[in-house]
Protein backbone atom coordinates (compact mmCIF):
# COMPACT_ATOMS: atom_id res chain seq x y z
CA UNK A 1 0.00 0.00 0.00
CA UNK A 2 3.05 2.44 0.58
CA UNK A 3 3.41 3.18 -3.44
CA UNK A 4 -0.36 4.07 -3.37
CA UNK A 5 -1.64 7.99 -3.09
CA UNK A 6 -3.51 8.61 0.23
CA UNK A 7 -6.70 11.14 1.00
CA UNK A 8 -6.24 13.51 3.61
CA UNK A 9 -8.66 11.42 5.73
CA UNK A 10 -6.05 8.13 5.46
CA UNK A 11 -5.02 8.72 9.12
CA UNK A 12 -8.65 8.69 10.12
CA UNK A 13 -9.70 5.32 8.21
CA UNK A 14 -6.92 3.77 9.72
CA UNK A 15 -7.62 4.88 13.09
CA UNK A 16 -10.42 3.44 12.50
CA UNK A 17 -9.31 -0.47 11.41
CA UNK A 18 -10.97 -0.07 7.64
CA UNK A 19 -10.14 -2.63 5.54
CA UNK A 20 -7.62 -0.95 2.88
CA UNK A 21 -7.44 -1.75 -0.92
CA UNK A 22 -5.94 -0.16 -3.79
CA UNK A 23 -8.76 1.45 -6.14
CA UNK A 24 -7.79 3.86 -8.65
CA UNK A 25 -4.37 4.32 -7.56
CA UNK A 26 -5.38 5.51 -4.00
CA UNK A 27 -5.64 3.89 -0.61
CA UNK A 28 -9.41 3.52 -0.02
CA UNK A 29 -11.32 1.72 2.41
CA UNK A 30 -13.06 -1.09 1.16
CA UNK A 31 -15.42 -1.51 4.75
CA UNK A 32 -15.03 -0.95 8.55
CA UNK A 33 -15.51 -3.42 11.14
CA UNK A 34 -19.31 -2.78 10.69
CA UNK A 35 -19.25 -4.81 7.64
CA UNK A 36 -20.42 -4.54 4.35
CA UNK A 37 -24.24 -5.79 4.98
CA UNK A 38 -24.65 -3.40 7.87
CA UNK A 39 -22.91 -0.19 6.24
CA UNK A 40 -24.98 -0.67 3.60
CA UNK A 41 -28.37 -1.29 5.68
CA UNK A 42 -27.34 1.94 7.58
CA UNK A 43 -27.34 4.30 5.02
CA UNK A 44 -30.30 3.52 4.13
CA UNK A 45 -31.67 3.57 7.15
CA UNK A 46 -29.82 7.03 8.91
CA UNK A 47 -26.73 8.15 7.23
CA UNK A 48 -23.05 7.12 5.89
CA UNK A 49 -20.25 9.39 5.55
CA UNK A 50 -18.00 8.36 2.81
CA UNK A 51 -14.41 9.32 1.47
CA UNK A 52 -14.57 10.43 -1.89
CA UNK A 53 -11.25 12.89 -2.07
CA UNK A 54 -9.70 10.49 -4.79
CA UNK A 55 -11.81 12.19 -7.15
CA UNK A 56 -10.75 14.77 -9.12
CA UNK A 57 -11.72 18.45 -8.24
CA UNK A 58 -11.58 21.16 -11.21
CA UNK A 59 -12.27 25.00 -11.62
CA UNK A 60 -12.74 26.69 -14.78
CA UNK A 61 -12.49 30.28 -14.88
CA UNK A 62 -12.55 32.82 -17.99
CA UNK A 63 -13.50 36.35 -19.05
CA UNK A 64 -17.59 35.07 -18.42
CA UNK A 65 -19.64 32.73 -17.02
CA UNK A 66 -20.95 32.48 -21.38
CA UNK A 67 -17.31 32.05 -22.47
CA UNK A 68 -16.51 29.08 -19.73
CA UNK A 69 -20.06 27.44 -20.42
CA UNK A 70 -19.80 27.63 -24.54
CA UNK A 71 -16.21 26.12 -24.23
CA UNK A 72 -17.39 23.55 -21.72
CA UNK A 73 -20.51 22.23 -24.07
CA UNK A 74 -17.84 21.63 -26.72
CA UNK A 75 -16.69 18.87 -24.55
CA UNK A 76 -19.75 17.58 -23.03
CA UNK A 77 -23.66 17.54 -24.59
CA UNK A 78 -25.31 18.76 -21.73
CA UNK A 79 -26.76 22.45 -21.58
CA UNK A 80 -24.06 24.45 -19.56
CA UNK A 81 -25.31 27.58 -20.51
CA UNK A 82 -28.59 27.58 -18.76
CA UNK A 83 -27.29 26.32 -15.41
CA UNK A 84 -28.41 28.11 -13.13
CA UNK A 85 -25.79 29.63 -10.21
CA UNK A 86 -25.97 27.21 -7.37
CA UNK A 87 -27.27 24.61 -9.86
CA UNK A 88 -25.65 21.60 -10.36
CA UNK A 89 -26.07 18.72 -13.27
CA UNK A 90 -24.96 15.06 -14.12
CA UNK A 91 -22.84 14.79 -17.72
CA UNK A 92 -20.14 13.04 -19.63
CA UNK A 93 -17.45 13.66 -21.88
CA UNK A 94 -17.48 12.21 -25.19
CA UNK A 95 -15.38 10.69 -28.11
CA UNK A 96 -15.00 10.89 -31.44
CA UNK A 97 -17.22 7.22 -32.19
CA UNK A 98 -19.61 8.44 -29.55
CA UNK A 99 -18.78 6.89 -26.61
CA UNK A 100 -18.45 8.14 -23.05
CA UNK A 101 -15.05 9.40 -22.05
CA UNK A 102 -15.92 9.51 -18.43
CA UNK A 103 -18.85 10.76 -16.43
CA UNK A 104 -19.05 13.58 -13.96
CA UNK A 105 -21.31 16.21 -12.16
CA UNK A 106 -20.23 20.27 -12.53
CA UNK A 107 -21.74 23.15 -10.84
CA UNK A 108 -21.72 26.74 -11.21
CA UNK A 109 -20.18 28.95 -8.87
CA UNK A 110 -20.69 32.90 -10.44
CA UNK A 111 -19.15 32.77 -13.00
CA UNK A 112 -16.42 30.13 -13.12
CA UNK A 113 -17.48 25.85 -13.55
CA UNK A 114 -16.86 23.63 -10.47
CA UNK A 115 -16.23 19.97 -11.93
CA UNK A 116 -15.69 16.84 -10.63
CA UNK A 117 -14.34 13.56 -12.21
CA UNK A 118 -13.69 9.84 -11.93
CA UNK A 119 -10.67 8.66 -10.33
CA UNK A 120 -9.16 6.50 -12.67
CA UNK A 121 -10.19 8.72 -15.19
CA UNK A 122 -8.66 12.08 -13.74
CA UNK A 123 -5.44 12.04 -15.73
CA UNK A 124 -7.08 11.47 -19.40
CA UNK A 125 -10.41 13.96 -18.54
CA UNK A 126 -7.54 16.75 -17.76
CA UNK A 127 -5.73 16.46 -20.53
CA UNK A 128 -9.07 16.34 -22.45
CA UNK A 129 -9.75 19.81 -21.03
CA UNK A 130 -6.78 21.48 -21.87
CA UNK A 131 -6.42 20.36 -25.49
CA UNK A 132 -10.13 20.86 -26.23
CA UNK A 133 -10.92 24.04 -23.91
CA UNK A 134 -10.39 27.57 -26.06
CA UNK A 135 -7.29 29.57 -24.45
CA UNK A 136 -9.21 31.92 -22.55
CA UNK A 137 -10.22 29.39 -19.68
CA UNK A 138 -8.42 28.90 -17.38
CA UNK A 139 -8.42 24.92 -15.82
CA UNK A 140 -6.87 24.93 -12.34
CA UNK A 141 -6.94 21.37 -10.36
CA UNK A 142 -7.94 21.81 -6.78
CA UNK A 143 -5.24 19.27 -4.94
CA UNK A 144 -5.59 21.14 -1.72
CA UNK A 145 -9.43 20.32 -0.88
CA UNK A 146 -10.71 16.81 0.07
CA UNK A 147 -14.58 15.48 -1.25
CA UNK A 148 -16.78 13.57 1.35
CA UNK A 149 -20.34 12.46 1.05
CA UNK A 150 -22.63 12.17 3.30
CA UNK A 151 -25.97 9.98 2.33
CA UNK A 152 -28.96 8.79 3.38
CA UNK A 153 -32.13 9.99 4.74
CA UNK A 154 -30.87 11.83 8.14
CA UNK A 155 -28.45 13.38 6.51
CA UNK A 156 -30.08 16.71 5.67
CA UNK A 157 -30.91 17.24 9.36
CA UNK A 158 -27.04 16.46 10.64
CA UNK A 159 -25.59 19.08 8.07
CA UNK A 160 -28.77 21.40 8.49
CA UNK A 161 -27.89 21.25 12.73
CA UNK A 162 -24.48 22.76 11.63
CA UNK A 163 -26.00 25.15 8.92
CA UNK A 164 -29.34 25.67 9.41
CA UNK A 165 -29.25 27.14 5.54
CA UNK A 166 -28.84 23.56 4.25
CA UNK A 167 -32.25 22.68 5.21
CA UNK A 168 -33.59 25.00 1.95
CA UNK A 169 -31.09 23.24 -0.50
CA UNK A 170 -33.13 20.86 -2.77
CA UNK A 171 -31.45 18.02 -5.40
CA UNK A 172 -28.46 19.74 -7.18
CA UNK A 173 -29.02 22.56 -5.44
CA UNK A 174 -24.86 23.57 -4.67
CA UNK A 175 -23.95 26.58 -1.90
CA UNK A 176 -21.18 27.57 0.57
CA UNK A 177 -21.98 26.77 4.03
CA UNK A 178 -19.94 26.43 7.20
CA UNK A 179 -19.86 23.09 9.44
CA UNK A 180 -18.43 23.58 12.79
CA UNK A 181 -15.83 26.30 11.41
CA UNK A 182 -15.21 24.50 8.60
CA UNK A 183 -15.92 26.46 5.44
CA UNK A 184 -17.46 24.36 2.66
CA UNK A 185 -19.30 23.91 -0.96
CA UNK A 186 -21.72 21.64 -0.77
CA UNK A 187 -24.26 20.04 -3.02
CA UNK A 188 -27.30 18.10 -2.48
CA UNK A 189 -26.47 15.26 -4.59
CA UNK A 190 -25.04 11.48 -3.73
CA UNK A 191 -24.23 8.36 -5.92
CA UNK A 192 -26.48 6.12 -3.54
CA UNK A 193 -30.00 7.04 -4.43
CA UNK A 194 -30.58 8.36 -0.89
CA UNK A 195 -30.57 12.22 0.12
CA UNK A 196 -27.86 13.65 0.74
CA UNK A 197 -24.54 16.38 0.32
CA UNK A 198 -20.86 15.70 -1.21
CA UNK A 199 -18.76 18.28 0.29
CA UNK A 200 -15.55 19.75 -0.82
CA UNK A 201 -13.77 21.16 1.96
CA UNK A 202 -9.88 22.14 2.30
CA UNK A 203 -7.56 19.30 3.00
CA UNK A 204 -6.45 20.53 5.88
CA UNK A 205 -9.62 20.83 7.59
CA UNK A 206 -11.09 17.14 6.09
CA UNK A 207 -10.47 14.81 9.21
CA UNK A 208 -11.67 17.60 12.14
CA UNK A 209 -14.78 17.74 10.03
CA UNK A 210 -14.92 14.09 9.00
CA UNK A 211 -14.83 13.39 12.56
CA UNK A 212 -17.45 15.82 13.83
CA UNK A 213 -19.77 14.43 11.49
CA UNK A 214 -19.19 10.33 12.67
CA UNK A 215 -19.40 11.59 15.94
CA UNK A 216 -23.50 11.75 15.13
CA UNK A 217 -25.22 8.77 16.79
CA UNK A 218 -27.13 8.33 13.69
CA UNK A 219 -24.05 8.74 11.53
CA UNK A 220 -21.13 5.91 10.34
CA UNK A 221 -18.33 5.59 8.25
CA UNK A 222 -18.87 3.59 4.67
CA UNK A 223 -16.40 1.84 2.55
CA UNK A 224 -16.25 1.06 -1.12
CA UNK A 225 -17.74 -2.42 -0.99
CA UNK A 226 -21.03 -0.34 0.08
CA UNK A 227 -21.07 2.61 -1.73
CA UNK A 228 -20.91 -0.19 -4.72
CA UNK A 229 -23.83 -2.02 -3.70
CA UNK A 230 -25.55 1.09 -2.69
CA UNK A 231 -25.11 2.59 -6.50
CA UNK A 232 -26.07 -0.91 -8.01
CA UNK A 233 -29.74 -0.79 -6.62
CA UNK A 234 -30.14 2.53 -7.17
CA UNK A 235 -29.49 1.76 -11.00
CA UNK A 236 -26.60 3.92 -10.87
CA UNK A 237 -23.80 3.14 -13.53
CA UNK A 238 -19.95 2.80 -12.78
CA UNK A 239 -17.37 3.99 -14.60
CA UNK A 240 -15.38 0.84 -16.07
CA UNK A 241 -18.28 -1.59 -16.00
CA UNK A 242 -21.66 -0.03 -16.89
CA UNK A 243 -20.15 2.51 -19.39
CA UNK A 244 -16.68 3.51 -20.93
CA UNK A 245 -15.34 4.72 -24.30
CA UNK A 246 -17.40 2.05 -26.21
CA UNK A 247 -20.72 2.45 -24.32
CA UNK A 248 -22.53 5.15 -25.90
CA UNK A 249 -25.47 7.37 -23.80
CA UNK A 250 -28.25 6.49 -25.58
CA UNK A 251 -27.38 2.20 -25.40
CA UNK A 252 -26.70 2.91 -21.76
CA UNK A 253 -30.50 4.79 -20.76
CA UNK A 254 -28.70 8.50 -20.40
CA UNK A 255 -30.43 10.14 -22.60
CA UNK A 256 -32.49 12.24 -19.75
CA UNK A 257 -28.89 14.02 -18.70
CA UNK A 258 -28.85 15.70 -22.50
CA UNK A 259 -30.68 18.07 -22.18
CA UNK A 260 -33.51 19.52 -25.04
CA UNK A 261 -31.45 22.49 -26.20
CA UNK A 262 -28.36 19.88 -26.72
CA UNK A 263 -30.44 17.49 -29.10
CA UNK A 264 -31.45 17.75 -32.98
CA UNK A 265 -33.77 20.85 -33.25
CA UNK A 266 -32.57 22.62 -30.20
CA UNK A 267 -30.80 26.03 -30.19
CA UNK A 268 -27.46 24.62 -29.25
CA UNK A 269 -28.00 21.24 -30.90
CA UNK A 270 -24.51 18.87 -31.30
CA UNK A 271 -21.38 20.34 -31.46
CA UNK A 272 -19.71 18.17 -29.32
CA UNK A 273 -17.36 14.94 -30.11
CA UNK A 274 -19.65 12.02 -32.00
CA UNK A 275 -22.84 14.09 -31.93
CA UNK A 276 -23.68 12.62 -35.30
CA UNK A 277 -22.97 9.27 -34.21
CA UNK A 278 -25.17 9.43 -30.82
CA UNK A 279 -27.85 11.30 -33.11
CA UNK A 280 -28.27 8.29 -35.17
CA UNK A 281 -28.56 6.53 -32.49
CA UNK A 282 -31.22 8.58 -31.07
CA UNK A 283 -33.42 8.51 -34.49
CA UNK A 284 -32.26 4.83 -35.43
CA UNK A 285 -32.22 3.38 -31.89
CA UNK A 286 -29.38 1.51 -30.30
CA UNK A 287 -28.78 -2.41 -30.76
CA UNK A 288 -27.86 -2.80 -27.39
CA UNK A 289 -29.32 -1.19 -23.79
CA UNK A 290 -28.30 -1.32 -20.18
CA UNK A 291 -31.30 -2.81 -18.40
CA UNK A 292 -31.64 -4.13 -15.02
CA UNK A 293 -31.10 -7.67 -14.57
CA UNK A 294 -32.61 -10.31 -11.46
CA UNK A 295 -31.18 -13.69 -11.12
CA UNK A 296 -33.37 -16.56 -9.99
CA UNK A 297 -32.36 -17.53 -7.03
CA UNK A 298 -29.78 -16.20 -4.61
CA UNK A 299 -26.73 -16.44 -5.96
CA UNK A 300 -26.03 -13.05 -7.91
CA UNK A 301 -24.16 -12.81 -11.36
CA UNK A 302 -20.99 -10.62 -11.64
CA UNK A 303 -20.15 -8.83 -13.87
CA UNK A 304 -18.85 -10.30 -16.62
CA UNK A 305 -21.37 -13.55 -16.66
CA UNK A 306 -22.36 -13.58 -20.78
CA UNK A 307 -26.41 -13.44 -21.46
CA UNK A 308 -28.02 -15.80 -23.88
CA UNK A 309 -31.61 -15.88 -25.28
CA UNK A 310 -32.12 -19.05 -24.01
CA UNK A 311 -30.96 -22.10 -22.19
CA UNK A 312 -29.03 -23.81 -25.03
CA UNK A 313 -28.13 -21.08 -27.57
CA UNK A 314 -24.62 -20.63 -28.60
CA UNK A 315 -25.08 -16.69 -29.18
CA UNK A 316 -24.64 -14.30 -26.73
CA UNK A 317 -26.65 -11.58 -26.74
CA UNK A 318 -25.46 -9.39 -23.73
CA UNK A 319 -23.39 -9.51 -20.46
CA UNK A 320 -23.62 -8.28 -16.90
CA UNK A 321 -21.50 -5.31 -16.17
CA UNK A 322 -22.30 -5.29 -12.69
CA UNK A 323 -23.59 -7.50 -10.03
CA UNK A 324 -23.70 -8.25 -6.47
CA UNK A 325 -26.69 -8.92 -3.62
CA UNK A 326 -28.93 -5.96 -2.39
CA UNK A 327 -29.13 -5.82 1.21
CA UNK A 328 -31.84 -3.42 1.37
CA UNK A 329 -33.59 -5.16 -2.12
CA UNK A 330 -33.27 -8.52 0.12
CA UNK A 331 -31.85 -10.33 -3.30
CA UNK A 332 -29.06 -10.69 -5.79
CA UNK A 333 -29.18 -7.57 -8.58
CA UNK A 334 -27.49 -6.74 -11.22
CA UNK A 335 -27.34 -5.11 -14.89
CA UNK A 336 -25.77 -5.45 -18.07
CA UNK A 337 -26.49 -4.58 -21.87
CA UNK A 338 -28.65 -6.94 -24.13
CA UNK A 339 -29.48 -7.07 -27.75
CA UNK A 340 -32.61 -4.29 -28.37
CA UNK A 341 -35.04 -7.20 -29.14
CA UNK A 342 -34.44 -8.64 -25.58
CA UNK A 343 -34.59 -6.13 -23.35
CA UNK A 344 -38.39 -5.68 -22.06
CA UNK A 345 -39.22 -5.74 -18.85
CA UNK A 346 -40.12 -9.15 -17.66
CA UNK A 347 -38.10 -11.25 -20.44
CA UNK A 348 -36.09 -13.97 -19.60
CA UNK A 349 -32.75 -14.72 -20.34
CA UNK A 350 -29.85 -17.33 -19.30
CA UNK A 351 -26.30 -16.48 -18.01
CA UNK A 352 -23.70 -18.91 -17.89
CA UNK A 353 -21.95 -18.88 -14.15
CA UNK A 354 -19.27 -21.37 -13.99
CA UNK A 355 -20.23 -23.70 -17.05
CA UNK A 356 -24.00 -23.84 -15.90
CA UNK A 357 -26.65 -21.95 -17.35
CA UNK A 358 -29.22 -19.50 -14.58
CA UNK A 359 -32.30 -17.63 -15.57
CA UNK A 360 -32.23 -13.85 -14.84
CA UNK A 361 -34.81 -11.59 -15.50
CA UNK A 362 -34.99 -8.26 -17.48
CA UNK A 363 -36.16 -5.66 -14.91
CA UNK A 364 -37.00 -2.18 -13.97
CA UNK A 365 -34.14 0.03 -13.15
CA UNK A 366 -33.48 1.39 -9.91
CA UNK A 367 -34.34 -1.39 -7.83
CA UNK A 368 -34.73 0.85 -5.18
CA UNK A 369 -36.19 4.03 -5.96
CA UNK A 370 -34.46 7.06 -5.38
CA UNK A 371 -35.55 9.29 -2.72
CA UNK A 372 -33.47 12.44 -3.41
CA UNK A 373 -35.50 15.66 -1.83
CA UNK A 374 -37.23 17.65 -4.27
Amino acid sequence: MSDLNRTPLFELHESMDAKMVPFAGYAMPVQYPLGVMKEHLHTREKAGLFDVSHMGQVILSGPSWEAVALGFEALVPQDVLGLADGRQRYGFFTNDEGGIEDDLMFARRGDDLFVVINAACKEGDLALMRAGLPDEIILTELQDRALIALQGPVAGSVIATLDPRAADMRFMDVCDLSLSGHSVWASRSGYTGEDGFEISVAADEAESLARRLINDADVAAIGLGARDSLRLEAGLCLYGNDIDATTGPISAGLIWAMQKVRRPGGDRAGGFPGSDIIFAEMSDGPQQKRVGLRPSGRAPMRDGVVLFADETSSDPIGKVTSGGFGPSFQGPVAMGYVASEHSATGTTLWGEVRGKRMAVEVADLPFIPARFKR
